[in-house]
């Protein structure tokens, strides 16, 4: 059945249940289909669907860019170029490049930096830094001190001074040397 409203636009009603809104100048639609799902093209080309079961909102823009929300606040954006930029309820923003390369900004300011070789690297806002890698874990302090501990349980701190301590792996000092 479809109805031509006092303003131009027209409404077609499905026997399934679902129904079509169209506007008069023809450059916007609504879908409501019987399931509860919505589906929204407007004037400017943007496609808005809603997945009423899952209360989760996919918009697809013009330029490829689509967003998603989901009923927890978690938003994603994924990019024409194959970025994605998840924001999570508690505002850590993770981007994921199609290289494979992950970043996240957790909200204490902590930038974590994962590689795809399995390396990481994180930031931290006192000015700290941790690399992890297969063979080691390294934390890099502001003043210059670097502590290393191996797979194998051996730990080396090397201090701004020049003195490099070095622990096995029961943490039992193998060697200090103080310039």
């Amino acid at each position: 059945i479809e109805k031509v409203l006092p303003n131009g636009d027209r409404l077609i009603a499905f026997p399934n249940g679902t129904t079509k809104e169209v506007s008069a100048d023809g450059l916007s639609a609504k879908v409501t289909f019987f399931n509860g799902d919505t589906k929204q093209i407007t004037a400017d080309q943007r496609v808005i669907y809603y997945y009423a079961e899952a209360q989760t909102t996919h918009i697809t823009y013009p330029d490829g860019m689509e967003v998603l929300h989901f009923p927890n606040n978690q938003t994603e954006k994924h990019f024409a170029d194959g970025r994605k930029e998840i924001t999570f309820p508690d505002q850590t923003v993770k981007n994921l490049y199609p290289d494979g390369r992950e970043e996240s900004v957790l909200t204490d300011g902590t930038i974590v930096q994962v590689n795809p070789d399995g390396t990481k690297e994180i930031h931290f806002n006192t000015g700290q830094k941790e690399i992890h890698t297969a063979e080691y874990k390294r934390r890099e302090y502001p003043d210059g001190t670097v502590k290393t501990v191996y797979n194998n349980g051996r730990q080396e701190t090397r201090y701004p001074t020049g003195r490099l301590r070095v622990k096995d792996k029961d943490g039992k000092v193998i060697l200090d040397n103080q310039p």
